[in-house]
């Protein structure tokens, strides 16, 4: 089953890609394995995934000691992340996508370790998201780019959530001219409803959980 839905997610990607005129192979397919065991990853990645996305410390360091010695994978950092848990998410991910302040990019910045980051723009009103809002951007980029051991990848954001993949569409092309204002070459945008709209719009990196495994249990 696992096997059937990567080939129908990486089918739609392609599909895309192939629309927007760009290559299948600029893209990473991110596989979100939230609330998911750690079975589930390595089954994942002897099917040929490698790149894996977790939104919480603790949850991942009780996955940690089954899936650390997989060559090659690399674990994404995608929930809302606190400063004082910057150290441990430094030891456990190989990228963290949310830095949404310049105080958290000081504690990674402190743990010494070279760690590929993106930012987090807050682009919609709701409430729940987190994220810089686009007008404290710049200063957080140079914030950021002041810290020697980060290396800042790009922008990553979440728009409100709806049915329509379309509704997600102008999200993702403000995110696309800030990251091109700035001179960034990655975006992580879209999820498993609108993943179609986020390649189209240029997402090198797409986080999809629910299309691969399925209706996530509760923690």
């Amino acid at each position: 089953m696992l096997r059937e839905r990567i080939e129908e997610v990486e089918d739609r990607i392609a599909r895309a890609a192939a629309r927007a005129g760009r290559r299948r192979q600029d893209i990473t397919l991110v596989a979100i394995t939230k609330v998911f065991p750690a079975s589930i990853i390595r089954e994942a990645y002897e099917l040929g995934l490698r790149h894996f996305g977790e939104n919480y410390v603790q949850e991942f360091e009780g996955k940690y000691p089954e899936v650390a010695g997989l060559p090659d994978a690399r674990f994404h950092f995608v929930g809302h992340l606190q400063s004082n848990k910057a150290k441990r998410a430094a030891e456990l991910f190989h990228v963290i996508q949310t830095v949404d302040t310049a105080k958290l990019a000081r504690r990674l910045n402190e743990t010494g370790k070279r760690l590929p980051v993106m930012i987090e723009v807050k682009l919609s009103e709701e409430g729940s998201k987190s994220g810089v809002d686009p007008p404290a951007l710049a200063p957080l980029i140079e914030a950021v780019r002041a810290c020697q051991n980060l290396e800042l990848m790009g922008l990553m954001t979440m728009p409100p959530w709806s049915d329509d993949p379309e509704t997600s569409r102008p999200y993702f092309a403000r995110l696309r001219e800030l990251a091109a204002l700035h001179g960034l070459a990655d975006l992580s945008m879209g999820m498993s409803h609108d993943l179609e709209v986020a390649v189209e719009e240029g997402a090198t990196l797409v986080r999809v959980g629910t299309a691969l495994f399925g209706p996530r249990r509760s923690a």
